[in-house]
């Protein structure tokens, strides 16, 4: 699988060197502010293994994220895993360490995602969603062009009944251009 890459970001593989990065932005509490729970080590690298083995086995997932050799988060597709009034849909998400958030990483990294999803898989049409007090991702996802309706909200079935986290607004972008049909490989 070859990366994708923008003016400041390379958008890689996951590489072993990964892990302790990934494992130390998952127990921020910061980051997973909202999130159900931080992660503890096993849950963030069973989480690693997870998403780097579906990267190569399907050749697009969700990349590491790399500014200068540093390794910042992932951006990326994932199938919906759960049933809603939107599945089946391909969600486009992001999730970056602190000391990356402002300086619009996300943002660009979500561009070329959506490039590749759109021209090179011909997916047409992306899905995001978020906790509804989750600005900062509203604001990218807003930036990104996606749009929301009221209408669309649900209730996240992979959190607890009762948590405040549970209600999530769902956001949408159709590619360019009109329908275009077919599942990505």
């Amino acid at each position: 699988m070859n990366a994708l890459r923008t003016a400041r970001l390379v958008l890689r593989e996951w590489r072993e060197e990964d892990r302790d990065g990934w494992a130390a932005m998952n127990a921020d509490p910061e980051v997973m502010e909202y999130f159900p729970a931080t992660l503890d080590r096993a849950l963030a690298d069973a989480a690693f293994d997870r998403i780097s083995t579906a990267l190569s086995a399907r050749g697009w997932g969700l990349w590491a994220v790399e500014h200068e050799g540093r390794f910042l988060g992932f951006t990326g597709l994932s199938p919906v895993g759960f049933e809603a009034t939107f599945t089946p849909a391909i969600e486009i998400g992001w999730r970056l360490r602190r000391d990356a958030w402002g300086h619009g990483f996300a943002t660009e990294a979500a561009q070329e995602v959506m490039r590749f999803a759109f021209d090179d898989l011909g997916i047409p049409e992306l899905v995001s969603f978020t906790s509804v007090g989750n600005e900062r991702s509203r604001s990218v996802m807003g930036r990104l062009g996606f749009t929301h309706d009221p209408c669309d909200d649900f209730d996240n079935p992979n959190v607890a009944e009762g948590d405040p986290l549970r209600r999530h607004v769902l956001y949408r972008l159709r590619a360019q251009g009109g329908s275009r049909s077919g599942e990505p490989g």
